[in-house]
């Protein structure tokens, strides 16, 4: 139950748009929440830094959170990257060094403030996960602690374009989603330049896929932006939020072991949301834990936190299969100084059972996999597995008990191609024979000795790999088997190889990250707590829809999602907005060259007699030397057509 809180500490008051001058006379703009006696008393800054929108995108959430923490005695400034919402510029890349050095220009700038203390904070989810550790990692005097939830130290292991050296196919959807949201105009009530300013966005417009998809190993481009690269920058506190629902699991691990001051993991049951308002549940107070971390590191209040445990984690426990549970069973674990735990230990499972197995599994294996980035209760979570085991090579084990950490395979094989993808899911598998995922992994074989230097596969020839699974919390019930099944296909998921791969099993094996002595709660979370929500009226509503379809002709399967939020009124500020998606993933048991997508995003803003629209068609096609990307962006103003844009790419198949 979540508790609306309408009175705090402080009495705020709101500035609806603050203008953030860059170095080069980009000005940035800011919605800040700050206490009415601010000037008088100055407070620390937490900033929020992000390209989603403070207007209409995030708008909804930002309300929930940004006025509660203000009013605990702060200036929460929410600003739109440049090139985005309100703000002026170009945005041409993700993470680019100029989005990292306005960054910090910001950070300057509001340290100087009047109302601000000079201490300032970054908080943010994803995209501003990432930017608050990339902040961190560049460093500003006036930057003394971050909260970064479902984000990641390494762009090229665990970000939505590569895993294991395998593309994923959110690389393409990731792509269709920027080329989308970046197509919208500022609001004319702020910008009486709107239109000049946003048909100079539509002209500079990037599509992201091909560019990204070209990368096909981690070079430079990859690194950039990567915190692992040199961990001993890493110096301010961080906290690192995760969900096991999510796939930016293994954040937390690295930031934990590796991070030279104080790192700080909490990992939940929940999707890629904040976790006050995350499914499943059980959801808790994040932001009281967010302005107890800010009362430590921002004002020097001795409230314990700097000498908190480096580790809470959700167990979660087995229970009925479903790709939409609405809370998960388990319990908190508490470590004090992990990765190092007197409760942890490793535990070896020989896999010699499965010498002379093949592993050889039809294209369509995977559409039950979920989503990359599972973002509430719409079917996004991983489905009863059995029915994918039924195509794997699995091995099930008596292995009751409790995981936590990265369980790690060692397998020796002999493929048949120079390249190939091999895909290791452990699962639960319950008495009535339903399987549900606990953990997975992949590696592109071709990456199987660096993921700097990928080389083929010498064809017939034993190779030894090692695959490291992504993080897991999980108690595994007595009377359930753990499953261990692999594959060479994983679709959507995986962007298949050119040709279908067999791989022959010589001998290996499976390594568990125990835990031992947890009987129940270690910690009890806050309830969630917010401020009051946004003030809106739903003018149509929305409807999602998710399914897996056959044609029982050509035998091809599709997986079919559509998201519609339907057209809602900003009662505050009068804005209209609403979008639609539709992806249709296409591919046919037997031919992996027969993979397609095609994503088509409409964006909608209006406002009396203004409006405007935008359509964004992005498609990747299969060809045995090149991926073939393509892309179609198109821009109403009213009810004339302002500008169309069309993109097409070839990229070369050096390693994917």
């Amino acid at each position: 139950m979540t508790t609306i809180r309408t009175e705090f500490p402080h009495k705020i008051r709101e500035i609806e748009d603050l203008r953030i001058p860059m170095p080069d006379g980009v000005t940035l703009s800011a919605r800040v929440w700050l206490p009415e006696d601010a000037e008088a008393q100055p407070v620390p800054a937490v900033l929020e830094y992000i390209p989603y929108r403070k207007r209409d995108g995030t708008l909804p959430r930002d309300e929930l959170m940004h006025p509660y923490v203000a009013g605990h005695g702060y200036a929460c400034v929410r600003v739109d990257i440049r090139g985005n919402g309100d703000s002026e510029g170009l945005m041409l890349d993700e993470y680019s060094q100029q989005e990292m050095d306005d960054a910090l220009s910001v950070i300057g700038w509001l340290a100087a403030q009047p109302w601000c203390s000079g201490a300032v904070g970054m908080m943010g989810k994803s995209w501003g996960g990432f930017n608050c550790l990339q902040a961190a990692f560049n460093g500003h005097p006036a930057l003394k602690a971050v909260l970064s939830v479902c984000s990641t130290s390494d762009r090229f292991a665990d970000d939505i374009h590569f895993k294991g050296g395998c593309l994923l196919g959110e690389n393409l959807g990731w792509g269709a989603v920027m080329l989308s949201f970046s197509s919208r105009p500022a609001d004319p009530a702020l910008r009486p330049d709107w239109r000049a300013d946003w048909l100079n966005r539509l002209a500079a417009q990037p599509f992201l896929a091909p560019v990204w998809a070209r990368h096909q190993a981690r070079d430079a481009y990859w690194k950039h932006g990567s915190i692992c690269e040199n961990w001993a920058r890493m110096t301010i506190p961080v906290l690192n939020i995760g969900g096991w629902a999510d796939n930016y699991l293994n954040t937390l691990g690295a930031v934990m072991k590796n991070h030279p001051g104080l790192g700080q993991g909490l990992m939940g049951p929940w999707v890629h949301q904040y976790p006050h308002t995350a499914v499943p549940g059980p959801q808790i107070g994040f932001l009281q834990e967010a302005i107890r971390w800010w009362d430590c590191w921002l004002k020097g209040i001795p409230n314990g936190v700097a000498d908190g445990p480096r580790y809470r984690a959700y167990m979660l426990h087995s229970q009925p299969v479903s790709a939409a549970p609405a809370h998960r069973a388990g319990h908190w674990v508490v470590e004090p100084d992990w990765p190092r735990s007197d409760r942890a230990s490793l535990e070896t499972h020989d896999l010699s059972a499965l010498a002379g197995r093949q592993v050889c599994t039809p294209q369509h294996l995977g559409l039950h996999a979920g989503e990359y980035f599972p973002m509430g209760m719409n079917a996004e979570l991983p489905g009863d597995q059995c029915g994918e085991d039924a195509m794997s090579v699995c091995l099930d084990l008596d292995a009751p008990g409790d995981l936590l950490g990265r369980p790690r395979l060692t397998l020796t094989l002999a493929c048949d191609q120079p390249f190939a993808h091999l895909i290791a899911r452990l699962c639960d598998v319950a008495p009535d024979g339903s399987s549900t995922r606990i953990t997975h992994g992949m590696l592109n074989l071709r990456h199987r000795d660096s993921m700097e230097h990928p080389s083929p596969v010498p064809v017939g020839e034993d190779v030894t790999v090692t695959l490291d699974l992504d993080e897991t919390g999980y108690r595994l019930a007595p009377g359930h088997k753990l499953r261990l099944a692999l594959s060479t296909t994983y679709w959507p998921y995986l962007w298949p190889s050119a040709k279908a791969a067999t791989l022959t099993l010589r001998a290996g094996q499976l390594t568990l990250p125990r835990h031992a002595g947890s009987t129940g709660d270690e910690w009890q979370p806050a309830l969630p707590e917010t401020a009051a929500p946004w003030a809106h009226r739903v003018i149509r509503p929305g409807h999602s829809t998710r399914r897996i379809a056959q044609d029982l002709i050509s035998g091809h399967w599709e997986l079919i999602v559509e998201e519609d939020t339907g057209d809602t009124e900003n009662l505050s500020h009068g804005l209209i907005s609403g979008e639609t998606l539709r992806e249709v993933w296409r591919i046919h048991p037997d031919d992996p060259l027969s993979a397609t997508v095609e994503v088509t995003y409409d964006q909608r803003l209006s406002r009396g007699e203004w409006s405007v629209r935008t359509r964004a068609v992005s498609s990747l096609e299969s060809g045995p030397d090149h991926l073939h990307h393509a892309a179609r962006l198109e821009a109403w103003e009213g009810e004339n057509l302002a500008l169309t844009r069309e993109f097409h790419d070839n990229t070369p198949r050096d390693h994917v």
